[in-house]
């Protein structure tokens, strides 16, 4: 690509690949062999013979010639530019020995001259700009030490505690810097520009103000002064080329920041010169007897200098340019890239004549390719307000050209920060090259307003707006009318557009997804009057009518609209960067925004329910909508007549449906409409009996004639099978929101749950959803109870009510329990299961605590027993963690893994409330592994929360899954002795790791449970089974197990490690067979883990040693040996 000129500029991302050769790709830490001792590095050329500088990186080979020339300076006169500086590429640093932290005192006192420009700097309360006026005073008056004072304070700020003597400014700026890397003694790695806390960062802030203060201060004279700035331009140079880390940070932030102050002193010569210019002009174009010979000749000296100024500026910044930033925009240092990025962006924005140029541009299209984010990030804001410019913008056509591909990909970038200013800069593309976007740049922007990200999802939803959802004012001139007459309002096309966008994605279960990426920034969204309409009115002539599909999406639209300005809050993995409080103005947003829906939908919603009353999808998204109104407006606007016909419409429904999703909802939103203390309770609450009366008749009379039936020996037909378990469902979906006790349902329901526990009635039991459905509703039932006998309970009938509900409640469960042992289905099983699970929860031993006054209900707490954990930890392996085939049905197998997991959180839930045993958990943790993909943050967020109940125990836990696992692997092979070759062993060794890193990085915390575990698994190593026999010098059959527990040795601190160590010698012998054979050998590995590369001779077993049987143990030396095995030797877990 030629521009203008015939100079050829090289725009293509080879270019940049071919320079990155020279490091590690992508910007990665370079990494070499060490230096040998005959290599000549720069430091060497130099003169420096420090052997092993802190934080400094020796160069790349390729890098470095023989021999480094020294540094030309940088003057004026002439105006040469010197040869650029090779790049220097930071690698690894070689592994340090341990050293002493330095203390913060040692780390802040990089000088205590308070006379000093970093000292003042630093502690002064005075503004810059006063700093920068005495440094300028006294440099009027003594340019040599003014000058020494400023190099010092750029020394000091890296870091360094070197001092400059008045002797180094006349030697060349290399010998200081040399003298200052050979006192480089800070070892702690850090520096100022990278050190922690406010007061670092107000340093940094106030260190890039000073340079800037002072160029600004000095651009009228002393910059043109030929000795300042050609001093700090070269000593900047000079540092940014380091190897020091912390100078070369300094210098470049130093310099970066010097160039953007220089481009403002350019900006303003050039004002000035086009200013003089134009005076002088005016001047030379009057008559000779009006023209002032005096004032001409002023201003061409005037024009003169200003000429010769900007030269002298351009050549500062083409020199710096190119002696630092070409170099150090691809620094191994993250944070430096990041500074030459951004401050490229500035002075492309203010001195775009000088800098928004194509051979400039290609810095920032190559680093958009830099694998940190933070960079990455960087050169989208520095193109974003170019794009933004109308000015800047028309300079941008080959940049985009060239870049635009790697920009839409960054819409995609795992930061979600710089996917949000990609969508944004693709938005600024489209709206200044709308051709250069492509149907397939588009589509995967398209696609991102259902990220889980708010920010990304909203960004993209905004590139849709540009793009599609923009109201065209011809269509809304020509108005469409319905087709009685009425017009369609202007958002009509747009929500038209919007519903076929939702079902060409494909992705029909995230509508909520994407009405909130669209409902901050496009009000069609909120307009409910236009979606009420298109599913309400007829279509006119020139319109085409709605299918079912785009109904039924655009009630999921309107309703998923209705729920998030009724609440405020985003949907449920959306909510991660909004603030969980809504301010004052949010909330009177969201208070306004509920009373106009419900205004509307008071009156449109029964005649939606009757309009779409057979269709059961779009019933159970119309009938949650009266969950989020405002119920006081139903009398303070007089809809009295309204809400009648919402309940008649309601009371309909329930009457003639049975989709169980329909019939949830509306048991929801009857139950929203009955709440106590609204003025509306009393009709509700009538409407509601009324539909329960009739709900409980028919039940009632569905039983009565299938028992009927059952005693006459006769078999029910389809009619009379569909009447019960129809009329169950009901039953049980109004039990689970209302309290349906009154009406007397226990022993009903319970009756067919006893009938087929006992099998009294044989074969003729209630199908199986029918006695889910009687589950349910008993569970339900025990409940209710237990919420009258808390809040309602008349004192003179308390004992009684106690009583029957013990009674029903012990029943209950206990047949429950054999429901799930001998159970007919799958599905009663797992009803049974979750009932049991839910019940131990709420009658724990904490019900009379979390109620004030309520010791009366101590009656009711309810403990699992052995035989109870035994049956639901059965259901949970074999129903859960079972090795089942996939029947290659995506929805099927996602229903039965979203069913299984409710099953294991089920039974955690008992472990993380402590209603049943830690050690219970076991046979959870041993799947660990092996099911991580489908329940590993289930048993993930279980092993924390038992760490939290007691860590002695989760540790006990720990190592009794793994000696489960090791027992089972036995039984497999049918051996007590196998194989660390087999592959279950390793799979053992990967659990443990895992287990291992649960414990985290706090060694004195989980001290005692990490020794609990280690000697609790060589009670098990070490101990000889009762029914193996074995000889004398034998190992112990299970002696492999140490190489299991020795993955948690490094969590053992140096004197425990002694501890574990003794305690497994007195167990396992004093001496050992000279001739110690390989299966010996996961002892000796045990142990030396324990040693630490500590030299000592193993302990060695005298003859019939490991014979002793686990009841010998309890005859220790000493009575801590008593204690330890009465703890370890059954790993038994205290709860």
């Amino acid at each position: 690509m030629h521009r203008r000129g015939g100079k050829r500029i090289r725009m293509m991302e080879a270019s940049f690949n071919e320079q990155m050769a020279e490091s590690e790709s992508d910007h990665g830490d370079s990494e070499s062999s060490p230096t040998k001792s005959g290599r000549m590095t720069r430091l060497r050329a130099r003169g420096g013979v420090r052997d092993k500088p802190p934080i400094i990186d020796d160069d790349i080979d390729d890098l470095i010639a023989p021999v480094v020339k020294k540094r030309k300076q940088y003057t004026k006169q002439p105006r040469k530019l010197p040869a650029e500086p090779r790049e220097r590429i930071e690698r690894e640093p070689r592994e340090r020995v341990e050293r002493a932290v330095a203390t913060e005192k040692e780390t802040r006192d990089v000088t205590t001259d308070e006379s000093s420009l970093y000292y003042i700097v630093r502690h002064s309360k005075s503004v810059i700009a006063t700093i920068v006026d005495d440094w300028i005073a006294r440099y009027k008056v003594e340019k040599e030490t003014a000058l020494i004072a400023l190099m010092q304070f750029f020394i000091n700020a890296s870091g360094c505690k070197g001092k400059i003597d008045h002797q180094l400014p006349a030697m060349e700026h290399t010998a200081t810097i040399r003298k200052m890397t050979e006192e480089f003694d800070e070892e702690s790695g850090e520096y100022p520009l990278i050190m922690p806390g406010q007061q670092w960062k107000k340093f940094k802030q106030n260190f890039c103000d000073f340079v800037q203060t002072l160029v600004k201060q000095c651009q009228y004279s002393i910059i043109y002064d030929q000795f300042l700035m050609d001093n700090v331009i070269s000593l900047l140079t000079g540092l940014s080329d380091s190897q020091v880390r912390a100078f070369r940070h300094t210098a470049t932030l130093a310099a970066m920041k010097l160039m953007t102050a220089l481009v403002d002193v350019a900006l303003l010569v050039s004002v000035n010169f086009d200013n003089a210019a134009r005076q002088y002009e005016a001047e030379r174009l009057k008559t000779r007897d009006k023209r002032a010979s005096d004032r001409l000749e002023s201003l061409m000296a005037k024009r003169t200098e200003l000429e010769e100024n900007m030269d002298e500026i351009k050549n500062m910044l083409t020199y710096m340019f190119k002696s630092v930033f070409v170099h150090r925009y691809r620094d191994t240092l993250p944070d430096i890239r990041a500074i030459c990025m951004t401050e490229i962006g500035v002075w492309m924005q203010k001195f775009s004549q000088n800098f928004l140029d194509d051979s400039y541009l290609k810095y920032i299209g190559w680093t958009l390719h830099d694998k940190v984010g933070d960079v990455r990030l960087r050169c989208l804001q520095a193109l974003l307000p170019l794009y933004a410019s109308e000015e800047l913008k028309g300079k941008l056509e080959l940049f985009t050209s060239k870049f635009k591909d790697r920009i839409v990909a960054m819409t995609l970038d795992k930061e979600f920060e710089v996917a949000v200013h990609a969508v944004r800069l693709v938005i600024s593309i489209l709206k200044i090259h709308p051709d250069i976007l492509t149907d397939k740049d588009c589509e995967i922007v398209y696609e991102l307003v259902y990220s889980s990200n708010r920010g990304v999802a909203q960004a993209a939803a905004e590139f849709l707006n540009v793009r599609l959802f923009r109201l065209d004012e011809e269509a809304i001139s020509s108005a469409v009318t319905t087709k009685r007459g009425k017009v369609r309002l202007p958002n009509t096309p747009l929500i038209r557009d919007l519903v076929q966008f939702f079902i060409e994605s494909e992705l029909h279960e995230h509508g909520a997804y994407l009405v909130d990426s669209f409902i901050d920034n496009n009000p069609m969204v909120k307009d409910w009057e236009c979606m009420t309409d298109l599913l309400l009115e007829d279509p006119g002539v020139t319109e085409e009518p709605l299918d079912n599909k785009q109904e039924s999406t655009l009630i999921e639209i309107m309703v998923s609209s209705v729920r998030q300005c009724a609440t405020g809050e985003p949907p449920n993995g959306r909510g991660s960067n909004r603030k969980m409080n809504l301010s004052a103005k949010e909330h009177k947003v969201v208070q306004d925004d509920k009373q106009k829906l419900t205004e509307h939908f008071i009156q449109a919603l029964p005649k939606l329910l009757y309009h779409y009353s057979a269709d059961a999808e779009k019933l159970t998204n119309l009938l949650a909508i009266p969950q989020y109104f405002d119920l006081d407006i139903y009398t303070t606007a007089r809809q009295e007549a309204n809400l009648q016909s919402l309940l008649d419409k309601m009371a309909h429904i329930m009457t003639i449906h049975t989709d169980r999703d329909v019939l949830e909802t509306c048991a929801k939103t009857l139950e929203f409409l009955c709440t106590e203390g609204s003025a509306i309770y009393t009709k509700c609450d009538v409407a509601r009996s009324t539909i329960i009366d009739q709900c409980v008749n028919r039940y009632k009379e569905a039983i009565d004639d299938w028992r009927t039936l059952i005693a006459g020996e006769e078999v029910p037909d389809e009619d009379e099978i569909y009447n019960v378990v129809s009329s169950l469902k009901k039953v049980s979906i109004l039990f689970s929101c209302h309290n349906l006790n009154q009406w007397s349902l226990f022993d009903s329901l319970f009756r067919d749950i006893d009938e087929l526990q006992t099998g009294e009635v044989g074969d003729a039991v209630l199908p199986n959803e029918a006695l889910i459905y009687c589950i349910e509703g008993c569970f339900f039932s025990i409940n209710w109870a237990l919420h009258s006998l808390e809040n309602y309970c008349d004192t003179m009938t308390l004992t009684q009510q106690l009583e029957e509900l013990r009674g029903n409640m012990h029943k209950y469960l206990e047949a429950c329990r054999d429901l799930i042992r001998h159970g007919m289905s799958e599905d009663i099983q797992g009803a049974a299961y979750m009932s049991i699970c839910d019940s131990l929860i709420i009658f724990s031993d904490q019900l009379s605590v979390h109620v004030a006054g309520a010791q009366h209900l101590q009656r009711l707490e309810y403990e699992a027993s052995a035989e109870m954990q035994a049956v639901i930890n059965d259901f949970v392996q074999q129903q859960v963690f079972a090795v089942q085939q996939d029947d290659g049905q995506d929805e099927r197998r996602i229903e039965e893994l979203h069913k299984k997991r409710n099953f294991l959180a089920g039974y955690c839930k008992l472990i993380i409330y402590n209603i049943i045993p830690t050690k219970a958990a076991a046979d959870i943790f041993k799947h660990y592994l092996r099911c991580y993909n489908e329940y590993g943050d289930i048993i993930k967020s279980t092993l924390g929360k038992a760490r939290e109940i007691n860590k002695v125990n989760c540790a006990m836990t720990m190592c009794l899954s793994l000696v489960t696992i090791f027992k089972e692997i036995q039984a497999k092979y049918n051996t007590v002795r196998i194989s660390k070759a087999v592959q279950e062993f390793s799979d053992l060794r990967e659990l443990a790791k895992r287990f291992t890193l649960s414990f985290g990085l706090d060694a004195v915390k989980n001290r005692e449970a990490i020794t609990a575990l280690h000697r609790a698994g060589i009670l098990f190593a070490v101990t000889q089974p009762a029914d193996v026999l074995e000889e004398p010098h034998t190992p112990p059959p299970c002696l492999l197990f140490l190489e299991i527990i020795m993955e948690f040795t490094n969590k053992l601190i140096k004197q425990d490690k002694r501890l574990v160590l003794n305690f497994l010698d007195r167990r396992i012998a004093s001496e050992m067979p000279l001739n110690r054979g390989e299966d010996w050998q996961p002892l000796m590995n045990y142990r030396n883990s324990l040693l630490h590369g500590e030299s000592d001779q193993p302990a060695a077993a005298p003859k019939r040693a490991y014979t002793r049987r686990r009841k010998d143990l309890e005859h220790a030396e000493d009575a801590e040996d008593e204690n330890e095995d009465a703890m370890d030797s059954d790993l038994e877990m205290r709860r």
